[in-house]
This record gives structure tokens, sequence and C-alpha cells, in this order.
């Protein structure tokens, strides 16, 4: 019989068990200091807290090109200590997005957005989200339960962003078909680059949507993006506004999806805080600011080397590709005290690195927090008790529990639960 390879040199990208437990693979990692050289690939990680502000506030040095892909080919040879003209000039992919966009560029980009989260459209959003999660929830309470992630998470937070951006109500179930059908982003199980499809036939949509608000301008979201011109007054291709809003669409509802899942499971386990919070809802934002640094769904983001640099220590070489373990530095002990215990009122909790830091921080972040909230008050209103289906996933310490396939999300792939309702 085989014997399992020693943990430190299981590939991150391909290795199932550490798909399950990424945490184990880290600290494993970590005992052999902040910045790590991943054995088998050309590929550095960074597991730790100060070491990852460094790589994520330094715009300079490391280049975001390989998001979402970070085993993308270099198309051209690195032969300098600076190859930051090249990235620039080369595509980093068949469809570049904003999370890989660097410097004036992303910024341009991002300035798209700014009409989804003005503080008035984000209220008029959140009494969409809270009428609809309303209905949600009061149905599969009825129900006695239901399977979270795929019947109720995603439709969910699907729906709140086809709100936010003023999809057309017609269009929103074929939204949740492509979006239900397609792999995770950095799934394990695809070759390289096969998860950008659900992306591309979404831009057919939007460039439609968008199409439509220049020749007929509306009152919506929608036409504010489509009229929109860049900080420096020029206007945008029409191409870089749907790939704005198609960004937004895909990337918020499966990391929000994702993050529902996480923090109902915590819930499941532990009655007693569940109790706490149906009893006491202004502790869902710090219990969520809890969740999103010890189980945040997104694991990881990528950088690579545009010049010659440091991190800490460790000297990095211009091409070398870098994997910012996020997940690894919401638990780094020299960061956080007692970095696995799951402590509500944790000081500075904020300060986590779920959503980023730096110029990619994830534009949806209050977003992301706002649909959480309500869809885990709304559940917490209709119930005296949720509970893991042991039928599904097993009795307490023996739960058999799956996990999309994914290097990047980390996110259940289902959670049956059952409901005592009021």
């Amino acid at each position: 019989m085989a014997t399992a390879a020693p943990t430190i040199e299981k590939d991150y990208f391909t290795d199932h068990s550490v798909l399950l437990d990424p945490y184990d693979y880290f600290e494993t990692i970590r005992a052999h200091g902040p910045v790590y050289q991943m054995q088998g690939r050309d590929v550095i990680v960074v597991t730790g807290f100060a070491e990852a502000l460094e790589v994520l506030l330094n715009k300079r040095d490391f280049s975001s090109w390989l998001n979402p892909d970070p085993l993308v080919p270099l198309p051209f040879a690195v032969e300098s200590d600076d190859i930051s003209a090249l990235l620039d000039a080369n595509p980093s992919g068949q469809m570049e997005l904003m999370v890989s966009y660097d410097g004036d560029k992303h910024l341009a980009a991002r300035s798209l957005l700014n009409p989804l989260f003005v503080p008035s459209r984000l209220k008029a959003n959140e009494a969409f989200m809270r009428a609809y999660a309303d209905d949600m929830v009061r149905e599969v309470v009825a129900a006695g339960g239901c399977e979270l992630v795929n019947r109720v998470a995603t439709p969910f937070v699907t729906m709140v962003i086809a709100d936010l951006l003023g999809v057309p109500a017609d269009d929103r179930e074929a939204f949740r078909r492509i979006i239900d059908e397609a792999p995770p982003p950095g799934n394990m199980d695809t070759p390289d680059g096969q998860s950008i499809h659900p992306l591309m036939v979404m831009a057919g949509y939007f460039a439609r949507y968008i199409a439509e608000r220049r020749a007929q301008p509306q009152d919506d979201v929608m036409t504010e993006m489509a009229m929109a011109r860049y900080p420096d007054g020029s206007t945008p291709d029409a191409m870089e506004v749907v790939k704005s809003a198609m960004f937004l669409f895909a990337a918020g509802q499966d990391t929000s999806a994702k993050l529902i899942g996480n923090a109902l499971r915590r819930l499941c386990e532990d009655q007693a805080m569940q109790q706490a919070l149906r009893e006491d809802r202004k502790l869902i934002g710090p219990f969520l600011e809890e969740v999103l640094r010890v189980e945040g769904s997104t694991k990881a983001t990528f950088r690579i080397a545009a010049r010659a640099t440091k991190i800490g220590d460790t000297d990095v070489p211009a091409g070398k590709r870098v994997v910012v373990a996020l997940s690894a530095a919401n638990r780094d002990p020299r960061r956080w005290d007692d970095p696995d215990e799951f402590r509500i009122g944790r000081p500075k909790i904020k300060e986590h690195v779920a959503f980023g830091r730096g110029a990619h921080t994830c534009a949806g972040a209050p977003l992301a927090r706002a649909e959480v909230a309500v869809l885990l008050d709304r559940l917490l209103e209709h119930t005296r008790a949720i509970t893991l289906d042991e039928a599904q996933h097993g009795p307490a310490g023996a739960r058999t529990i799956a996990y999309e396939p994914s290097y990047i999300i980390r996110g259940l792939a289902n959670l049956h639960v059952r409901f005592e309702g009021v």
C-alpha cells in the first residue's frame, strides 16, 4: 500500500486532502517561516499576516496579472529584474477581468462600480433582500429542512446582486442556471483556464444590457454604469463596462453564498452560540467578522513579482508567482491570540484580510456583509433551532462534509439542515 505524501509535499493546486483541510497544510508550511518556497512548483506561499499585507499593499512590485488563474503560462521569457512592461503589454487570458488589472487600469475599472454602492442604492437593495430572505426562509422552515447552499444561499445572493444591478427578472433564472452548472473558480478538477466559461456566457447578456441603456437610458443602476465616465473624463469601452458588471455579479454571488454555508455550519455545531445570536441579533455582525477570519470563503489570492523585490527577508526574483494565503494570514499567531479559537468580539477584528487589502480589497464587501447578516437574521427569527441533518452528514464527531474542489474558494458543496420552527 502506498503511503500518503507528507503534508508539506502535497500540491496545493491539485491535492484534495489539502482541499478538505487547508489549515493543516498552511500550518505545516508556517512552521518553516511566513514565506515558503512550495515544493514542486516555482511558487512562493505567504502565510504570515504582516508579510501578506506587505505583498497586498505593494502595488509597484507585485502584479495581479495572474488572477484568477495563478498557473497560467507567461507568454514571454523572464530575462530581466523588471517585467512590469511585459505584463502590461500581454493579456493574462482570453477575457481579462478586473481582478487581474493593475494601477490606473484597475482604478478606472473599479470606478465603474461606484453607482452600485451609494447609500441610497444599498438601502433600497437591503429592503429587497430582507423581504426576499423572509419569503425563502418561511418556505424552507415550514418544510422542516433543506439543503441550504443550493436551495437558499446561492439563489438568495444571486437574486440580491441581480436586483442591485438591475438584471431583468426574465433573465435571473437563466443566470442561476449558468452559475449552478459552472465549476467553481480555481477548480481542481478541470484543466487550467476552463472555469472562465460561465462569464463568457454572461458577457452576452451584459453586452445587451449596456447597449440598450446607452441607446435608451433608464432610471436604473445599469444605465448609470453604461453612461459612467472614467475619473479622467473619458468614456469606457462598452466591453469594459460589461466585464466590470458581470465580474461583480459572478464573484460576489459565489463568495457570499459560501460564506453563508460556512457561517451556518458553525452555528449548527454550536447551539449555545446560535441561541446567543437568536436572543441578541447585534451579535450577528461580530460573529460574521470572526467567521470571515476563521473560515472566510476566499482561501488565497495571487500575485506575480513584476520586479525583483523582497517579502520580509526573502528575496523574490521577477516572475516569481506568489500565493497570498489569506486564510493562513487570518490565523497567524503573531497577529491573533489563540488564532484557532472562535471568539466573538476580538479586538480590531476587522483588520482580518478575508476581503483582501489595498487596491484590490473586495469592492462588494459591504454588500456581502449585509446580505449574509440579513439572511442569518431571518433564519434565527423564524426558528427555535437549526441543526445539521445527521442522516446526510453523520453524527457529531463523525461528520461527512463535502467541499467544492477549488484552490481559491473555501465553500461547502452542500449543507443539509433541519429547522425547528417557532
